[in-house]
């Protein structure tokens, strides 16, 4: 596993001899290039494949430093590229073998599988290993928290049940590095916590007040009991609430609760 110094982006490497497969490229040219060097001059390997585990910039910034590698990607690829906020045109690639909902590669002792698992993107796919105990997320966790960005939280909420369906041991984070199971459970925790609190929120207060109310939500909040938030995780908790704000997150969620009340 590479951790970069950009975004904290992860990537998983998988060996079959001297050839390697990629799971995502890392957030910058220069994280990519040493993931190169380690790779290909330290260990000698070939890079024969990269599977994407979604396909925003900053985690393809590796996929032209290996032009003779096939490169795999879920079949909305595109729609994710596109909607992204942060996009890096000259990490683009067009992937040279798309699936839709599930495919399964051999790749020396391990077995991996590629699940179709739409959450924070909608081409988002969960790498599943049982061979090595681990799920590769991407994205669909960030740490022990979520990323909302311009997901449908209910998405992401369905994407993590479905990797706590397989069962493993390690899941292997789009960002930061690897986590035991329990990541999965303490992501759901943040993700109704927040959902709680904005709804609370939406609902008692002001229009003038609910802003300034939900930016002062502190992750601490939201967070599984035991569980104290990195630096990395802290940023992307401000950045959701600056999301829920911009895009009436959880809105829908505020109205619908008096009925749920009546019922």
């Amino acid at each position: 596993m590479f951790v970069g110094d950009d975004h904290e982006s992860v990537a998983c490497a998988f060996f079959d001899g001297d050839d390697a497969l990629l799971v995502d490229t890392l957030g910058s040219l220069d994280d990519a290039r040493w993931l190169r060097r380690v790779l290909c001059e330290e260990l000698g390997k070939t890079v024969r494949a990269i599977v994407s585990t979604h396909f925003m910039s900053d985690h393809l910034a590796g996929l032209s430093l290996f032009p003779d590698a096939l490169t795999i990607a879920h079949r909305h690829y595109r729609h994710c590229f596109l909607s992204q906020n942060q996009r890096v045109d000259g990490f683009y690639r067009e992937p040279r073998l798309l699936f839709d909902s599930a495919m399964t590669l051999r790749w020396g002792r391990h077995e991996l599988r590629l699940i179709h698992n739409p959450g924070k993107t909608m081409d988002h796919l969960s790498v599943d290993v049982a061979s090595a105990d681990l799920v590769c997320a991407g994205d669909n966790i960030v740490g022990n928290i979520v990323y909302l960005s311009k997901a449908d939280p209910e998405l992401i909420r369905a994407a993590i049940e479905r990797m706590r369906q397989f069962g493993r041991r390690s899941v292997v984070g789009g960002h930061i590095g690897r986590f035991p199971a329990a990541a999965l459970d303490n992501a759901l925790h943040y993700l109704d916590q927040l959902q709680q609190a904005v709804v609370r929120i939406r609902v008692a207060a002001t229009a003038q007040a609910v802003d300034d109310r939900i930016a002062a939500i502190a992750i601490e909040a939201c967070l599984a009991p035991r569980v104290e938030p990195t630096g990395f995780e802290r940023e992307w908790h401000r950045r959701n609430l600056d999301v829920i704000v911009a895009q009436s997150v959880f809105a829908l969620d505020a109205a619908l609760a008096p009925r749920a009340v009546r019922a």
